[in-house]
């Protein structure tokens, strides 16, 4: 099989330009269940029960797909005996690393949580900072299947230009310490993204080569996920009572099944670019989808202001500073 040390750079850099496309069509999708979860969270008065229901409906979605395709079940298999024999081939997984659904659960929960009240672009904007700082950070300790990566100066500066521009996004914040303080949620989900597509990277690579693998890693990353939240739910009913009644919009529900596409590509386009270049591929998709999303169905009554869309631009700037010069070296 040709790996990437052989392949001709030719091959490679397109490789690396798929990947980077596929990586802005995740980040959209991550916009726009941005946009579900968050209208789902304030309709229901708590983004916990939304959250719930986002990764219910994407696990049902990908049972139902486990059990009408053996390669994910053989994949699932695969996962499961590296996990009990990780000396003994398989790729030798370890448990830890298949609680990717746990960042992931943090994610929708602070989605539905957030956006309702601070906008996608916002929420998407400090989730960036969080993001690109984390997966320099992993890519560096080589956590993904891609292996450890070099930390360079051009990567740095990326990184540094995209906290400058969740700073400028969220200066408008600063005068009302509950909106900041929102703020930081999505920032600390941004961080645990990037663990979460490098170790679903991981259980794709070990349950297959091909794309089973990676809808398998899907199957593990929702159904963690989903535990995790059911957990929270149960305290949440304790100390909050019930949710408000279910909406009747049947788009509400679709969070999970947006979820279920760009968890498993993610998992699939990060053992070709790295946890890095699909991280910021991944940042551009949702900033400009974002923006958009603010601009003509808003979710909440605050204008998408000059600061916003200026941090937005400089967010995309990060991206391009950082990943262009890698695709040109390869």
């Amino acid at each position: 099989m040709t790996t990437t040390a052989t392949r001709p750079a030719g091959s490679t850099r397109q490789h690396h330009l798929v990947g980077l496309t596929s990586a802005f069509g995740i980040g959209m999708l991550v916009a726009v269940q941005s946009r579900i979860n968050g209208e789902l969270g304030g309709k229901l008065g708590d983004g916990i029960p939304a959250a719930l229901i986002s990764f219910g409906t994407g696990l049902l979605v990908l049972l139902v797909v486990t059990a009408l395709v053996p390669g994910v079940r053989r994949g699932l298999g695969n996962v499961w005996r590296s996990i009990r024999r990780p000396m003994r081939g398989y790729g030798g997984l370890r448990w830890w690393q298949c609680t990717g659904g746990v960042a992931g659960a943090f994610l929708v929960a602070t989605q539905s949580i957030t956006v309702s009240v601070i906008g996608v672009a916002v929420f998407l904007v400090a989730g960036v900072a969080g993001q690109a700082i984390s997966s320099l950070v992993v890519d560096r300790l080589g956590f993904g299947p891609a292996g450890p990566q070099p930390l360079t100066t051009l990567r740095i500066a990326g990184a540094a230009v995209a906290l400058v521009a969740v700073a400028l996004a969220v200066s408008e914040q600063l005068s009302h310490p509950d909106g900041l303080l929102l703020a930081v949620l999505p920032a600390l989900a941004g961080v645990g993204t990037a663990v979460q597509q490098a170790i679903n990277g991981r259980v794709a690579r070990t349950a297959s080569s091909d794309a089973y693998g990676a809808v398998a890693a899907g199957v593990v990353n929702f159904f963690v996920g989903f535990l995790a939240l059911l957990l929270v739910f149960v305290v949440d009913l304790a100390l909050r009572g019930a949710p408000k009644a279910l909406p009747g919009e049947p788009w509400l529900y679709f969070g999970g099944l947006c979820g279920v596409i760009f968890i498993s590509a993610a998992a699939a386009v990060v053992r070709v670019v790295g946890v890095f270049v699909l991280g910021l591929g991944t940042i551009a998709g949702q900033l400009i989808a974002s923006l958009f999303i603010d601009l003509f169905l808003p979710v909440s009554a605050k204008p998408v202001t000059t600061p916003v869309v200026a941090g937005t631009l400089l967010a995309l700037v990060a991206v391009a500073v950082a990943a262009v010069p890698n695709l040109r070296r390869t």
